[in-house]
Order: structure tokens, then C-alpha cells, then sequence
């Protein structure tokens, strides 16, 4: 396997730098994140500092790491390795012929970037917390899940799937639909449950969050590249068929155990390890999750963590 850093180079102004490949390179005229291959027996951090002094002239001073990609092109294994750069000394310029440019997250179109780039730009766009509304919450409540919703984006909230199977398909459209506008304006995103025909009809801004039976049976992906699109996993196979779709990003549970599964053995933080380390997108832990088991999740790989009353807490269950 062909180990390849990659620097995502974020500025002051939050924005990161792409490189185009030039003409007569595979993907030619597609942009993707400055770096290039280790050296045989070089290490990740030496490595990256080392191909972005080749390539930019610069001197990454604070990097971390953000989402290891496994990927084939043309029979090529590689493993796609992005640092995140926060500081580096000098100025980014191009060494080697490629053009560059600095643009806002939000503001590159995944299409524009070669493949196995695009799950890049998606683990920085997520949050490290991906909020879940509990699914035994009455029709009843909905004004009040409604401003519970709103408060949650005004806090901070930037990801939030509405999981509401006792509600008629039109109530939870209409709750969307609503909330909506507030969460483009906050730059959060809300995420229908299985609902893909209502995600079409919303438009952008809303996304998806495909059952593990809908995605198996999938031959392509549902919706556009600039359509949020995610998957719920269970296992190995489950999360391959996630990535050759290029689905957005997955939940794999049960990592804990749940009250609500009591019968389901959790799989524990090194598998979820173990199966986000072959997964060729970002991955959130879900089951049993609370908040702060976002550093816990970060630290085997994944993208954060995935909850329901452990990040709403009792607020809903008690008007419900």
C-alpha cells in the first residue's frame, strides 16, 4: 500500500488551500489537499512537513490528524493520510507547477476534488457531535421538539437527524422545513431519516440518513454530491458498501451498550477502531455514546460520536 500524506492547510480566515494536478498526471485538472508520498521508512509527521516544504515552501509547525482514507485507483492500493495544518512558517506558494487557491469549506464542491479527497473535505465540514432526536417522541410534542431543535442550533449544534418514527411522513417534512432556513443561515445541516424522496424535495441544506437495509441495497449514490448523505452500519461489509457509494459518512454502533438493544453484545472501542481503520469515510461511534466520548472516538480514528439522550438529555423523554 502506497502511504500518501496530506496536508489540509487551514488559514486565519478558516479557509484551506488546494492544489490542481496538472496536465498529463492521473485525475488531471481535479484539485486536491497538498502532500505526497512517504519515503520508505519515514514517519507521518516528518513526512508531511517534508512534502509540503517540496511542494509550498513551507514549514508545518502544529499539525494533527484528521482521517486516514483507504482507496484503490486503477488496481493502486494507497492509504490517503490527512493532517490537519493550523500553523506553518512561510508562504504557500507553488514549487512545482500546480495551481492553487484558498477557499472556504463550505464553498468547494466535492466534484471539483479527485475521490479519494472528497472524504476529506467532508470529515473537516462534520462536527465532532451528531445529535439524534429519540425515536419514541410522540406527534404530540412537536412544537416543543420544534424549539428544542432551534435552541440546539443556536448553540452550537451543526449536525442533527430527525429520527421520528411515531410521526406522519408530512409532520416531520413540515418540522424540517422549517427549521430549515435557520440551520442554513447557522451553517448546521438536518438529516431526514431514510427519507430520501423528502431530502429531494427539501433541497439543499437537508440531508439523509440511509437505514443499513436501504444502503445494501443501493447500486448508486441517492442524492448529488452537494446533498449530505449518510449511512447506519454495523459491520465490516456494511461500512465497504458505504464507502463504494461514496455515502458522506456512517454511524457504526453498537460501540456500548443501550439500553434500548439490551440483547446486542456492543463491539467496544477497538473494533470500532479496527473497522473505522479500513472504512474509506468519516465515522461516528453511536450506542451508548455520551458527549464527552468525542476525544475517546477522535483518538481510535473515528469522527466523534452520535447520541440521543445522552446529548438531549431528559428534555424530550419528559414531554413525549
Amino acid at each position: 500500500m502506497i502511504h500518501v500524506m496530506a496536508g489540509v492547510m487551514v488559514d486565519a480566515g478558516g479557509r484551506v488551500l488546494l492544489a490542481q494536478r496538472p496536465p498529463g498526471k492521473h485525475l488531471a485538472g481535479l484539485w486536491e489537499f497538498p502532500g505526497g508520498k512517504l519515503e520508505p521508512g519515514e514517519l507521518p509527521g516528518p513526512g508531511l512537513i517534508r512534502e509540503l516544504q517540496e511542494e509550498l515552501g513551507v514549514t508545518a509547525e502544529v499539525a494533527e490528524p484528521l482521517i486516514r482514507v483507504p482507496w484503490q485507483y486503477d488496481g493502486r492500493h494507497l492509504l490517503l493520510d490527512a493532517w490537519m495544518v493550523r500553523r506553518w512558517e512561510g508562504e504557500a506558494g507553488s514549487l512545482e507547477g500546480q495551481a492553487l487557491q484558498w477557499l472556504a469549506p463550505s464553498a468547494v464542491d466535492p466534484a471539483m476534488l479527485a475521490p479519494a479527497d472528497r472524504p476529506i473535505l467532508q470529515a473537516l465540514r462534520l462536527p465532532s457531535r451528531y445529535l439524534i432526536t429519540p425515536a419514541d417522541l410522540a406527534p404530540e410534542a412537536s412544537e416543543i421538539c420544534a424549539q428544542m431543535l432551534r435552541d440546539g442550533l443556536v448553540r452550537g449544534e451543526r449536525l442533527v437527524q430527525l429520527r421520528l418514527p411515531l410521526w406522519p411522513l408530512p409532520l416531520v417534512r413540515k418540522l424540517a422545513a422549517e427549521l430549515a432556513p435557520l440551520a442554513r443561515q447557522l451553517g448546521a445541516t438536518l438529516v431526514l431519516n431514510s427519507d430520501v424522496e423528502g431530502v429531494r424535495e427539501l433541497g439543499q441544506g437537508v440531508g439523509v440518513q440511509l437505514k443499513a437495509s436501504q444502503l445494501m441495497v443501493l447500486n448508486e449514490r441517492p442524492l448529488p454530491l452537494n446533498q449530505l448523505v449518510g449511512a447506519s452500519c454495523h459491520d465490516a461489509a456494511e461500512l465497504a458498501h458505504a464507502s463504494s457509494l461514496h455515502i458522506d459518512f456512517a454511524t457504526l454502533s453498537p460501540v456500548a451498550a443501550t439500553a434500548s438493544h439490551p440483547n446486542v453484545t456492543p463491539m467496544g472501542w477497538d473494533e470500532f477502531q479496527c473497522l473505522v481503520g479500513v472504512a474509506s469515510l468519516p465515522v461516528y461511534a453511536l450506542g451508548g455514546m455520551q458527549a464527552a466520548d468525542a476525544d475517546q472516538a477522535r483518538a481510535v480514528g473515528g469522527q466523534g460520536v452520535a447520541g440521543i439522550r445522552g446529548f438531549f438529555g431528559d428534555g424530550f423523554a419528559s414531554r413525549g
